[in-house]
């Protein structure tokens, strides 16, 4: 169902609990690459239309501040320049330090003339209302393996049970990676993950 609601009243616990305004579609030859993803912060899936939004999705699924992760949340209209304006942001993110609402997009594209437009009014009105605005492109690379290999340990299911002491050696590391997803434990993640990593309770 679809309903119209003015922006400046509706609140972000009615906009994180909406489906998605659309989803992605597969057909032959096109250049997105579409998907889901497991988010241990939702317990649930989340859709993504490209590599760069699975990417931003690890990092928010990540980020110990993030408590709801909503792709496609709205259709934001908006009088700009005497004509009306649409666009549907990538994510809402309910976080700790309030609503966060995202655009994706890679660094090549984000100052061409009609996207740049766009993220500007987005920007404004957001922003008008006390939230959060954020524009994201490519990581560095090297954090972006590091959180796509930690995200390998993100279901908590599997870090429970009975121990096996031919196995131990294992699952201490295995347990060890999933307290470095989980956020109980910290690294420098700026360089590729190794034994000579030193593990630190945050502060």
């Amino acid at each position: 169902m679809v309903e119209d609601e003015p922006w400046e009243s509706t609140g972000s616990a009615t906009l994180a609990a909406v489906t998605p305004w659309r989803t992605f579609r597969w057909y032959k030859g096109q250049k997105h690459y579409s998907g889901t993803y497991w988010s241990s912060t939702m317990r649930d899936h989340v859709i993504y239309e490209s590599r760069l939004e699975l990417a931003r999705l690890l990092f928010d699924d990540f980020a110990p501040s993030v408590r709801r992760i909503q792709a496609q949340p709205f259709l934001l209209k908006a009088d700009v320049e005497g004509k009306i304006r649409r666009h549907i942001p990538d994510y809402l993110l309910i976080t700790g330090d309030g609503p966060v609402v995202v655009d994706v997009k890679p660094m090549h594209r984000v100052t061409k003339r009609e996207v740049a437009f766009t993220f500007a009014w987005t920007r404004r009105v957001v922003e008008a209302r006390g939230w959060q605005y954020v524009v994201w492109s490519e990581p560095p690379p090297a954090e972006l393996e590091n959180v796509r290999f930690l995200a390998g340990y993100r279901r908590d299911w599997l870090f429970e049970g009975e121990r096996h002491p031919e196995r131990e050696r294992e699952e201490l590391r295995s347990a060890a990676l999933h307290l470095l997803w989980a956020g109980e434990v910290v690294t420098d993640l700026s360089t590729p993950i190794s034994s000579r990593h030193v593990l630190k309770v945050p502060q």
